[in-house]
């Protein structure tokens, strides 16, 4: 729970904070144990966006999750201890409210004697991925926490900058894609029926297409604010369903997959995090098993999610990881099974893992690059084509009457 205050610190100066705690007695000790004379205190209402969202926990990016492990693990190898670094690290987010709230939470754990893992465990401000928390944990009983939160921030920068790859390489053909519906529903709502009016005062029969585009031009300017609240309502549909619905969204994820060169990129995408982050856990010293088990769980498509996590109890059971995947119901990459296979006979799955994920990363850096040298000529060709031939239809009856 979140608490508002308000009182003084132990310089004598008025403040007006938040604190995090269990119950109101709670956030009362804490603000004794840190000098603070408080004046008014009560539970933190939530915002209507907060309302909106269901949630009052702060998501944090994968860019700023990337940044705060950077700056812990170069304070930390520079000889400082965690309190320290969080206290230095606390400084430098005073203009996010949420994030300071945390390392404030994560302070006063600390101070109470916890270790960082449980302070992150108890802390209820942040959410954090179960792979985050569980690193931390095996790295800090192992004394390699610096080198663990610097292999956790370049593994959250490179899934970060993978992310802002994708989105910028769809950004143009998206944009070229809406761009031609709204010329082509403008031409046929608005530009078509004025032309029209010609033709009708003209008592000549028209061309078959010229027919199509004038009828097309008539449904559209008479039913346009419909077709628009359709699509509305279809793409939010689509999203909550997807969101909400796990049934729906596994149909959709499997259906992704088997989709030509999309469903290879959406593939190795996947198995690509799936190896980076195994290779890390195992690297920390996490148990085999547990460590298919955090990995999958990094996983978006719950198709592929679901596979790892069957193979996952398989490997309990004694079997190997990738006898596992080949029993799979799922048709993976023959590579990707051989790789994990021979790692698993030579006892080296960790530096395997590594060679996958970065051998996956630079496939599909190449197969975006194709894919955006087709899909570029190919929405040109189509964008043309749609306003072609609405304007030859519009044209032919006139070249008609030149001649006749």
């Amino acid at each position: 729970m979140i608490f508002a205050y308000k009182g003084i610190d132990s310089s004598g100066r008025r403040i007006k904070d938040k604190i995090e705690a269990d119950s109101i007695e709670e956030a009362k000790k804490k603000l004794k144990a840190q000098k603070i004379i408080y004046e008014h205190i009560k539970e933190d209402s939530p915002s209507v966006f907060e309302g909106v969202s269901l949630s009052r926990k702060y998501h944090i990016s994968t860019k700023e999750l990337a940044q705060l492990s950077r700056e812990l693990a170069m304070y930390i190898r520079s000889g400082i201890s965690i309190v320290g670094a969080l206290q230095v690290v606390q400084t430098q987010y005073t203009h996010n409210k949420k994030l300071n709230l945390f390392l404030k939470s994560m302070n006063t754990s600390l101070d109470e004697g916890k270790n960082f893992y449980a302070a992150l465990e108890a802390q209820n401000v942040v959410v954090l991925p179960e792979f985050f928390k569980q690193s931390i944990k095996v790295s800090e009983s192992g004394g390699i926490l610096d080198e663990v939160l610097l292999e956790l921030s370049r593994f959250l920068k490179e899934q970060d900058r993978i992310a802002k790859d994708i989105k910028g390489a769809f950004a143009y053909p998206l944009f070229m894609v809406v761009i031609s519906l709204f010329m082509v529903a403008f031409m046929l709502a608005f530009v078509v029926p004025q032309i029209t009016g010609i033709f009708t005062s003209m008592d000549q029969e028209l061309p078959k297409i010229t027919q199509v585009v004038i009828s097309a031009g008539d449904f559209f300017s008479e039913n346009y604010a419909l077709l628009l609240g359709i699509l509305f309502l279809s793409i939010t549909s689509y999203s909550l369903a997807y969101k909400y619905n796990a049934p729906f969204r596994y149909l959709m994820d499997g259906t992704l997959l088997r989709l030509p060169l999309f469903g290879d990129i959406a593939t190795k995408n996947e198995l690509g995090r799936f190896a980076f982050i195994g290779a890390l856990l195992v690297r920390s010293g996490v148990p085999f098993v547990q460590t298919i088990d955090l990995s999958s769980k990094i996983l978006e498509n719950d198709v592929l999610r679901k596979a790892f996590r069957e193979a996952a109890n398989k490997v309990v059971e004694g079997k190997r990881l990738s006898t596992a995947l080949k029993e799979s119901h799922l048709r993976l990459n023959e590579g990707f099974i051989q790789s994990i296979a021979l790692g698993e006979e030579t006892s080296q799955v960790e530096p395997v893992l590594v060679n996958i994920a970065e051998l996956y990363v630079e496939e599909n850096r190449d197969k975006m690059g194709i894919l955006l040298t087709l899909l570029e000529p190919a929405l040109m060709l189509f964008v043309g084509g749609m306003i072609g031939f609405i304007v030859a239809a519009m044209l032919l009856p006139i070249f008609s009457m030149s001649i006749s």
